[in-house]
């Protein structure tokens, strides 16, 4: 395995101890520059008309970008700034993905 395969996993079972991340039981694949995260929708997330609750959209978005920046970066922990989200429909059931990929790659 690679160096940089290696530093993809080890963020992969980082995210995995999280304690948070027990209740939420989301999948985490970290590649160059990207990362994708996959949790299964459950009842236990809706909020009051039965779909899935904003907070878990947010939480979805920003682990997976967390990630894709952090794939970049060995030497400390990169974090999100800022995020846009456009809801084109509900979700209730299934599985909410999340794609993040980096776009733009600066010192800053």
């Amino acid at each position: 395995m690679s160096v940089r395969e290696e530093h993809f996993r080890k963020l992969e079972r980082l995210y995995a101890s999280a304690p948070i991340n027990k209740y939420f039981e989301p999948r985490l694949t970290v590649h160059e520059g990207a990362a994708e995260l996959v949790i299964p929708v459950k009842p236990d997330f809706f909020h009051a008309a039965h779909a899935v609750h904003g907070s878990v959209y947010f939480k979805a978005m920003d682990d997976a970008a967390f990630f894709a920046a952090n794939s970049l970066v060995t030497d400390a922990f990169v974090l999100t700034v800022s995020f846009t989200v456009y809801f084109t429909r509900p979700i209730a059931e299934g599985e909410l993905r999340a794609h993040a990929k980096v776009v733009q790659r600066s010192s800053n």
